[in-house]
């Protein structure tokens, strides 16, 4: 008896499927607005009043989420950290301490893990915050505040498999972070402080003094200079310019590899210029002080490559290359 190979979907009905489930789980989200009540502000109230922290807990699917809205909590200005309720009961309650705040995920409201936890809270006088899919739920009855992320179906054919109630869940936890965040008045500089390591923090930590080549990496010649010796120094220092300052050590213009272009095609005999004389006045400048990502601004916008650093005398100090910006992860 020969065993018949399926036929694999056809291409179309992928997207319908995909399509669908989209549709509902965006269904999901949107029915989450108008059940936001006087429970929300409550949890809000209770977590910006916390002490300690905010201890996420989750089993299986509603785990995962609760894992993920740790993290975001924990990034945007509330300390948070995820518990494991099924390792709570074998001694990681310890974790929590009488100034937390948990905040409980539990789709049915009756996983048995996570409402095992409901006496040693009460009775350590731990402020309970319960996400669930039913109102009626035990978990909802026993917090102090409850979150409301029921959906009236899964995505899934079967409705069986989370789909759309975890989709519900991560929202409405990220609704809670930025509710949370927005109270604070939590700063980009705050964000990036928690993620030095990411390319954002870099472009909202990173300033030009922590990129600029100093001291004998800093190109520079004098007014009056001849042109030669300009560009041995653009060639020697590698960074396609130099800064051209005058008697008091004053910025008075850059010569720039672009300037050179323009100068062999308006000059057949360079042998006598000074770089005073095709050199670009004023020349783009820096503070040291300046935010790397707003330099790169600069540059994209005047469409250069190389900027002189300047100090408050309008002295270089220093040069910034596109180079370095792209190497330092801030592009």
């Amino acid at each position: 008896m020969t065993q018949q190979t399926p036929q694999a979907p056809h291409a179309s009905s992928l997207r319908d499927s995909a399509r669908r489930t989209l549709r509902l789980e965006q269904q999901a989200i949107g029915a989450l607005i108008a059940r936001l009540d006087a429970d929300f502000d409550r949890a809000c109230q209770l977590i910006l009043a916390c002490r300690g922290r905010v201890v996420v807990t989750g089993m299986g699917k509603s785990g995962h989420i609760a894992g993920k809205i740790a993290a975001t909590l924990a990034s945007t200005g509330t300390p948070a950290f995820f518990v494991h309720p099924g390792e709570a009961s074998h001694g990681d309650l310890g974790m929590i301490t009488p100034g937390d705040v948990v905040l409980a995920l539990s789709n049915s409201g009756e996983t048995a893990e996570v409402t095992a936890l409901l006496p040693l809270l009460k009775r350590m006088g731990v402020p309970l915050v319960s996400m669930t899919g039913r109102p009626a739920s035990t978990l909802a009855r026993h917090a102090e505040a409850h979150l409301d992320a029921g959906v009236e179906r899964e995505a899934c054919p079967l409705d069986l498999a989370p789909t759309a109630s975890t989709t519900a869940a991560l929202a409405l936890g990220d609704a809670l972070a930025v509710a949370l965040l927005e109270s604070r008045g939590f700063t980009a500089e705050e964000f990036a402080l928690s993620h030095p390591g990411g390319s954002l923090g870099k472009r909202l930590l990173l300033r030009v003094a922590d990129l600029m080549h100093d001291g004998p990496r800093l190109p520079i010649v004098p007014l009056g200079s001849p042109l030669r010796d300009a560009l041995l120094e653009i060639t020697r220092q590698g960074l396609g310019f130099t800064c051209v300052v005058d008697e008091q050590g004053r910025l008075a213009g850059v010569y720039t590899d672009g300037d050179l272009r323009r100068t062999l095609d308006q000059h057949s005999d360079l042998s006598g210029l000074t770089v005073d004389t095709v050199m670009t006045r004023p020349g783009k400048r820096v503070a040291p002080e300046m935010l790397a990502a707003e330099a790169v601004k600069l540059m994209e916008d005047h469409r250069i490559s190389a900027l002189a650093v300047v100090d408050d005398d309008d002295r270089p100090v220093g040069a910034l290359h596109m180079h370095d910006l792209l190497a330092s992860g801030v592009i």
